[in-house]
């Protein structure tokens, strides 16, 4: 599909987003997709109308709630290709992480790469995992030849980022599978960039745990999914009410898995939320949400091409996440001038700062697109460096 194409073809739902006020053009959709308003909706009745408690009352409110959360679980799960006792509701892909990294009965050696976010790096080694590091390739992916090699015995778990939060690099998650599962390991996937905007087929994929967080899915802060088939060979991280059996004061016992996860009352607006999400992004195709954002990259990487003072990070294939610097501008400069003119931009280390060391800069400016995202967007970042080549030239 061909870059005129894809956006002349792909809808304008601009007006199904009431955060995205006239003249405001908001690029940052890989920190937090703003929420359409079925959403809201979706949140806004679950927390009023219908509100009640799940899985504990008696009472009509409470069993049409447990029906609607447990419905929204059904619903997440056939998104990733998943059944429904394969996912546990969790409060982001940071706990997800955290939960395999503590509760994996065989901590060893982790293989990581280069670009991880600090999420996919800090909870490995705060449960004592030994850490090794895979390199990137020239154009800033994963370099799967360097993992096959690096790969052995001892290595009980690789952790890798299916789309960069930075480069928006794509990992080849059928082929880390094959590597990871030859030398014994298994494999987890963060997905918090891919889910929002490639199709995911976890089943397909091979992997061993997939994770992301809800609220770059167009869904509600404070809930996340940590898939896996092997979730009922982790003992429960978390204890408390929900996920037990049976509790005595000299054993306890607990229940099978998800529910043995999602200790204490549950997310349970947010789970009807991230449902409404996932309703929101299918009826639009997830395959044409892909088109049009690497369409959308494509224009921006192209028209940022011709500017000398700027550098390009990552792959010509980046899905929906452009990231560059300007010379002799600080990327926090870059973004507060075009804060002024009504262009939002995310500018920083992306918390991956051993990225920013290999890359040779303290920060980069990253410009990220969603469902609502447009050419007008990209004339206008385009329209705000210039002002800043003025300011600064």
């Amino acid at each position: 599909m061909s870059t005129t194409t894809a956006l002349r073809t792909f809808p304008d739902v601009r007006a199904d987003f009431p955060g995205l006020t006239p003249g405001w053009h908001y690029l940052d959709t890989a920190a937090t997709a703003q929420k359409p308003q079925a959403v809201i909706d979706a949140t806004v009745n679950a927390m009023g109308r219908d509100y009640a408690t799940v899985h504990r009352g008696v009472y009509a409110r409470s069993a049409d709630m447990t029906l609607a959360y447990e419905a929204a679980r059904r619903r997440i799960a056939a998104f990733i290709g998943a059944r429904e006792n394969e996912i546990a509701f969790v409060r982001g892909a940071t706990e997800a992480i955290n939960l395999v990294a503590y509760s994996h009965p065989k901590k060893g050696r982790v293989l990581l790469s280069v670009l991880e976010h600090h999420s996919n790096i800090v909870p490995w080694q705060l449960a004592g995992w030994q850490v090794d590091v895979c390199p990137l390739t020239e154009d800033g992916c994963i370099d799967l030849d360097a993992a096959e090699k690096l790969l052995t015995p001892e290595h009980t778990m690789v952790a890798f980022a299916h789309v960069s939060n930075v480069l928006g690099s794509p990992l080849d998650v059928a082929r880390a599978a094959d590597l990871a599962h030859r030398v014994g390991a298994e494999l987890l996937i963060d997905g918090c960039q891919a889910v929002p905007r490639l199709p995911v087929d976890v089943a397909a994929l091979g992997c061993d745990y997939y994770v992301f967080s809800g609220h770059k899915l167009y869904g509600p802060t404070g809930i996340g999914v940590l898939w896996s088939d092997k979730l009922d060979t982790l003992p429960p991280w978390q204890g408390g009410g929900s996920m037990i059996d049976r509790v005595t004061f000299a054993k306890t016992t607990y229940a099978p898995a998800p529910t043995r996860f999602e200790a204490g009352t549950p997310a349970i607006v947010e789970a009807v939320g991230l449902a409404a999400a996932v309703d929101y992004v299918e009826a639009l195709d997830i395959d044409r949400v892909h088109a049009h954002e690497c369409a959308l990259v494509g224009s921006l990487r192209e028209a940022l091409a011709r500017k000398n003072s700027i550098t390009l990070y990552g792959p010509e294939n980046s899905a929906g996440i452009v990231s560059f610097s300007m010379t002799g501008v600080h990327p926090h400069d870059i973004g507060t001038i075009l804060d002024e003119s009504g262009v939002a931009i995310r500018a920083g280390h992306h918390c991956a700062q051993p990225l920013m060391e290999h890359l040779g800069v303290p920060a980069t400016a990253r410009a990220s697109f969603g469902v609502y995202s447009s050419e007008d967007d990209v004339a206008a970042l385009i329209e705000g460096l210039g002002r800043v080549e003025r300011i600064f030239g």
